[in-house]
């Protein structure tokens, strides 16, 4: 059996940049083959990258937001793709625009049923939320990191809120020591 850091997994990086350019989303959709725009449902320009896998969010205040990357390098490939592609349309984009990560969700198994009940206690009412009736899983909010935690009752875990890749390490390995503590792993 794996130790619980060994399988975490990426499932979405977001991070967001801007080329301080307002832009025509209108015209935009016209000339980037494939982009899709329907300001009825949602006010950004929509283009997706297929190596890596990514969605950009290109707004017409000239902020772009890549979702849907499944790791920093790939959202920084993903981006430069987009510039260089606006960059082709005439459009300035500065050489190496800031790219903030603003969220990475990841995944991991404890590799252990968790009784949730007895979790919600445990790890203090005051950072979880837990109501089986409307959700499954028990929310715990984790300090350091700043992060939150899902956890199911099968030990499947879902780690939000990190900036980092290494957020979902100390993540799990901080959960792992308060379950042991708790004698509520395994």
């Amino acid at each position: 059996m794996n130790a619980p850091t060994e399988t975490i997994e990426i499932q979405n990086v977001v991070a967001s940049t801007a080329i301080d350019q307002e832009l025509d989303l209108e015209t935009l959709v016209d000339d980037i083959p494939g982009a899709e725009f329907n300001p009825d449902n949602f006010p950004g320009l929509v283009d997706r990258t297929q190596d890596p896998k990514a969605a950009a969010l290109i707004f017409r205040s000239g902020k772009i937001v890549c979702t849907g990357a499944a790791s920093v390098a790939d959202v920084h490939e993903a981006l430069g793709i987009i510039f260089e592609k606006l960059r082709g349309l005439g459009i300035p984009v500065a050489e190496s625009p800031e790219i903030t990560v603003q969220n990475i969700v990841s995944s991991a198994d404890l590799g252990h049923d968790l009784n949730l009940n007895a979790l919600a206690i445990g790890l203090g009412l005051e950072d979880v939320e837990y109501e089986p009736e409307q959700f499954p899983g028990l929310v715990y909010r984790m300090d350091d990191p700043g992060v939150v935690l899902l956890l199911f009752g099968s030990g499947k875990i879902v780690i939000t809120g990190g900036k980092f890749a290494e957020d979902a390490t100390a993540a799990v390995e901080n959960i792992v020591e308060r379950l042991n503590d708790l004698g509520l792993l395994g």
